[in-house]
């Protein structure tokens, strides 16, 4: 145990596993190292696909069959395009199509770093609650295989942002120090430390999904992130490659910031990332970056409706 987490060891030889809580937020997760063995994943494309290929986020369509911004407008940052999401949950709700190529093997991260910049283009001056969301894959919530970010805007935060930022305040004036501050100087050069000097990256102490990754910035809001996209992304390409050798190819990734119009109280922006299990070969996670990383659901029945059900 440190002073920002707390670590409960139980259980015996391979059947061992832990509680564990992060002691700003109280969020808290398990982990059971031994059900790994279970062998669960599978190969990232199934044999005889039947993927749509040109999808409406490939060059052929893109430009015909996607939204416009009120002024008739996308925005174009390299490769990447922004527009309006057709079938918004947020007060401004965007969607970057991060390259080109529909299923590409890799994605650069000049790329990566194009399609950030594209996010806070359409999303700063907004005066919100901003988060940049990214699903990967099916299995990971992606409703189109073509690899793209949402990003969102709302006059209150999401629950874990909400958490996040209520906390890392409490903590500033309770110690006087900024919770950033404080968890480097914990976590770096420790075993958590994955890379990064000026932009960290820690395996977080207590994941919310399996290997989480999360990046602490040194800045607070959406209109202060786009000095920070390019190192940003490099360290999103090195994670994906984590991943990739660990056998994982699925993962949802949100960047949390606070609202621009709100005085600076001690919370920073963090990335965090998250691997899925790859599970069967045509399936379609009903959890995406939302449940896993806001942990705020997106249903799609009212319950007033429910009862229409009912034979």
């Amino acid at each position: 145990m440190n002073a920002l987490f707390q670590v409960e060891e139980c259980g015996s030889g391979e059947k061992r596993f832990q509680y564990r809580r992060d002691l700003l937020t109280n969020l808290q997760c398990r982990i059971a190292p031994d059900r790994g063995n279970r062998k669960i994943a599978v190969p990232r494309r199934p044999d005889g696909s039947a993927d749509e290929v040109p999808c409406v986020f490939c060059p052929e369509r893109i430009l015909s069959e996607t939204p416009v911004f009120s002024d008739g407008s996308r925005i174009v940052v390299g490769e990447s395009i922004t527009f309006p999401n057709m079938y918004p949950f947020a007060r401004t709700h965007v969607v970057t199509v991060i390259t080109e190529a529909h299923d590409p093997a890799t994605i650069a991260a000049g790329r990566i770093a194009d399609a950030l910049r594209g996010q806070v283009a359409a999303l700063s001056g907004d005066g919100g609650y901003v988060s940049c969301n990214w699903n990967h894959l099916p299995s990971a919530g992606a409703s189109m295989l073509h690899p793209h970010m949402q990003g969102m805007a709302d006059a209150a935060p999401t629950f874990h942002a909400s958490i996040a930022i209520n906390r890392s305040e409490a903590f500033c004036r309770r110690s006087g120090r900024i919770y950033r501050t404080s968890l480097l100087e914990e976590e770096m050069g420790g075993p958590r430390h994955l890379f990064g000097d000026e932009l960290p990256f820690f395996a977080h102490a207590v994941p919310l999904g399996e290997k989480e990754v999360r990046a602490y910035l040194p800045v607070r809001c959406a209109d202060e992130l786009e000095p920070w996209c390019g190192l940003l992304a490099e360290g999103i390409e090195r994670v994906i490659s984590l991943y990739r050798q660990a056998g994982h190819y699925a993962f949802n990734m949100s960047l949390f910031c606070d609202a621009a119009r709100r005085p600076d109280r001690g919370f920073r922006a963090f990335c965090s990332l998250i691997a899925r299990i790859n599970p069967g070969a045509t399936a379609m996670g009903d959890s995406a970056f939302m449940e896993r990383m806001h942990l705020e659901p997106i249903v799609l029945t009212l319950p007033e409706d429910l009862a229409g059900y009912l034979p």
